[in-house]
């Protein structure tokens, strides 16, 4: 798998990232070592997780793998703080004692003295940012991290963390796919100006751009799921349904699948770093992997950037 660096910094990233927010809820163990061993074969060495999925258990069976399927060295663990779920509500909590009690449990789950990067997850309107940084930049100096950043920050978010950081802010997490366009009106040129690396989550569009929604919602499907339904539903009607047509619609001209074309698109837009696939089965994984995105001829993207642009 081709690798590429994250931002300014002498990283190396595979163009697709393993997201793990299903492991621990809707992914068991067995199927997560399934799906581990697949990407390892086909050259993937990143394991995206958060302290938020699934209440921790992702990071849990992370750490029963490291050391187990594949040495800790080999693999690049990204993780983050400041966000939790507690029956099924959303908390947010950036402040430096909850950000470090948060990284201290998360590297006893993984099982490991260090995270590769630590990124804040979400940006927090009651913590000051000061605090949200000084817990980055102590995670660095005490070793608990190699490299720090954020995820899910604006523009000026982002920009405004980097000035007041002490250490560089390597990485941002943000949505990206071609239902999702929103990150190149300020995330993407920021990081691009700033050296930050883009890490572009959900680039099959909430798995919208697989083409499996088309003729209704599949019962095996994230959308048809009591947990995630809403997570999807947005993008099933209107325009983002139009969109997913006309890429089903311009992969049938090339003999390739949706997913392929989708990947295609957003690894060659600039700025991004590395795409975070988030397959729930071994079998969607393996399909993703098959695909192997390729270069998309120019006329093509072009009619998906016509018809994306938001």
């Amino acid at each position: 798998m081709e690798q590429n660096r994250l931002g300014h910094t002498g990283l190396k990233v595979p163009r697709l990232s393993l997201g793990t927010m299903t492991w621990g809820q809707e992914t068991d163990e067995e199927s997560a070592a399934t799906m581990l061993r697949s990407y390892l074969d086909a050259g993937g060495t990143l394991l995206d997780t958060a302290a938020a999925y699934a209440e921790g258990r992702s990071e849990a069976i992370i750490g029963t793998f490291l050391g187990e399927l594949v040495p800790r060295q080999e693999v690049t663990v990204v993780s983050k703080a400041g966000m939790v779920r507690r029956d099924g509500a959303r908390e947010v909590d950036t402040s430096r004692g909850a950000m470090l009690r948060s990284l201290d449990a998360s590297l006893a789950r993984l099982g490991t003295d260090y995270l590769d990067v630590w990124l804040a997850h979400v940006w927090d309107d009651n913590a000051p940012l000061e605090e949200t940084l000084s817990a980055l930049e102590f995670a660095v100096s005490s070793g608990r991290a190699r490299y720090v950043g954020v995820s899910n920050y604006s523009g000026w978010q982002l920009a405004r963390a980097v000035s007041l950081s002490a250490v560089p802010l390597v990485a941002v997490q943000s949505e990206y796919s071609l239902l999702q366009r929103t990150a190149e009106r300020e995330v993407i040129p920021a990081a691009r100006a700033l050296g930050t690396g883009v890490m572009a989550w959900s680039p099959l569009g909430r798995g919208v751009l697989t083409g499996k929604y088309r003729n209704g919602t599949p019962a095996d499907s994230r959308g048809a799921s009591e947990n995630r339904a809403g997570f999807v539903e947005p993008y099933l009607s209107g325009r983002p349904a139009r969109i997913a047509e006309a890429l089903a619609t311009a992969a049938r001209g090339l003999d390739v699948q949706p997913l392929e074309l989708a990947l295609g698109w957003t690894l060659e837009q600039p700025g991004i770093d590395t795409a975070v696939i988030g397959p729930r089965t071994p079998g969607q994984l393996e399909q993703i992997l098959k695909a192997a995105p390729k270069s998309i001829p120019p006329e093509i993207a072009s009619a998906l950037d016509d018809i994306s642009v938001p």
